[in-house]
């Protein structure tokens, strides 16, 4: 679905085109297109290959959705860039992508299976001419920057999501349900992370030594990039370690109650053996045992079963056993 086409010259709006119209424009006139397509179909991707004369295998690139984050060149005159998209929504990461072409005067957008616009890049940059006026490479940094300025609030709100995980791992039985959200917690760091890490070794191709023709003189607005992504990083790293630590602590915590129930099933097996060994003694079947003809027999031996069973579960009792 076309969402925008529109023609700028000399850093303003000049006018909103037809995708069909978009090669006389080029051929008449000194500015650049701008367009932006959402769940383009093979018929949008066919005009926009006419009208921008893109390679057959850039438009290959671009019909292969759920593809790993890329910043590619074709004959030196045409940037190709794949981003990914993220949002958090509950607890689960939804994950579009942006495909985006840069020529000498044109940008084409793809946007798929995401519900979140790019609209207020293009007014963010249509109210500051000084800087539309620098061509098509700028618009591709305000693309690159609104992508990544997406990726802080999704860490934050997984960062938030472990600091609610993290009281559960000290709850009495509570350590299953926080290994079970710890464990989906660091499923979505480590899909968030498939989405940030290879941007962030593809980034460092558009600043500093050679860079694309079509960001040529930017070195500036994408080193400034390049930091965000380091930042994005740093904090991923920060939160799947927070995380390993975490589960480690979890299984440790764990591993205490169950000796603590063996602890407490040994001693009351102490406790019942000692009894039941007093018990056995004067269970024997022997003539000569003179204690049980005499009437206090009975009551001594209860007795002394009940003693020694009190004793050792005072003992337990102290070494923390019960």
């Amino acid at each position: 679905m076309l969402v925008n086409c529109v023609a700028y010259e000399k850093g303003r709006r000049s006018c909103d085109l037809p995708m069909s119209a978009v090669r006389d424009w080029l051929d008449t006139h000194a500015g650049f297109v701008w367009v932006a397509l959402r769940d383009p179909d093979d018929a949008e991707l066919g005009a926009a290959k006419a009208a921008f004369q893109l390679p057959d295998e850039a438009i290959e690139e671009a019909r292969r959705v759920s593809q790993r984050p890329i910043i590619a060149e074709y004959d030196d005159d045409i940037l190709f860039a794949v981003l990914k998209l993220v949002e958090y929504s509950g607890n689960a990461l939804n994950v579009g992508e942006l495909d985006v072409f840069v020529g000498p005067r044109f940008v084409l957008s793809l946007r798929t299976n995401s519900d979140r616009n790019l609209l207020g890049v293009r007014a963010r940059l249509e109210h500051e001419p000084e800087l539309l006026e620098l061509g098509p490479g700028i618009v591709f940094y305000a693309l690159l920057e609104n992508v990544i300025d997406r990726f802080f609030p999704v860490i934050d709100e997984m960062d938030e999501e472990f600091d609610r995980i993290e009281p559960l791992i000290f709850g009495r039985g509570k350590q299953r349900e926080a290994l079970e959200r710890l464990y989906g917690l660091k499923q979505r760091v480590t899909e968030m992370r498939h989405a940030v890490a290879p941007l962030y070794d593809a980034a460092s191709k558009l600043h500093g030594g050679r860079v694309p023709r079509v960001v040529a003189g930017m070195n500036d607005y994408f080193r400034d990039v390049y930091e965000y992504m380091y930042r994005a990083m740093r904090a991923l790293e920060g939160l799947r370690d927070s995380i390993g630590t975490a589960m480690t602590v979890n299984l440790s915590m764990v591993t205490m109650d169950q000796t603590d129930i063996s602890k407490r099933l040994a001693a009351w097996a102490a406790i019942f053996g000692a009894v039941t060994a007093l018990a056995g003694i004067w269970g024997m079947n022997f003539e000569f045992m003179p204690e049980l003809n005499e009437p206090w027999g009975y009551p001594a031996a209860l007795a002394l079963m009940v003693g020694t069973a009190g004793v050792l579960a005072w003992r337990f009792r102290r070494s923390g056993w019960l």
